[in-house]
């Protein structure tokens, strides 16, 4: 099983993938529309509403929090320089 290199999420079956596509190291949650990897400020925008949703938080946490997340993430190491 892999995990998404964005955001973390395992990919147990070929709907996890973008477009089904189980070549990509990312989950559809991390695709555009068009089966393309977020940048880091859209992948940021939709983790921060993620956890505003999930678990409440005020937005300026929420951002800070997914930042962190984030961090921690191989598509990002570049982020974190």
């Amino acid at each position: 099983m892999k995990k998404c290199i964005a955001c973390g999420m395992p990919m147990k079956s070929p709907e996890d993938y973008p477009l089904g596509d189980t070549t990509k190291n990312y989950c559809k949650y991390c695709a555009k529309p068009d089966g393309s990897m977020q940048n880091y400020e859209e992948k940021l925008t939709s983790m921060t509403e993620f956890v505003v949703k999930t678990q409440g938080l005020d937005r300026q946490v929420a951002e800070e929090s997914a930042a962190y997340m984030l961090s921690k993430l191989p598509a990002w190491k570049k982020e974190r320089s």
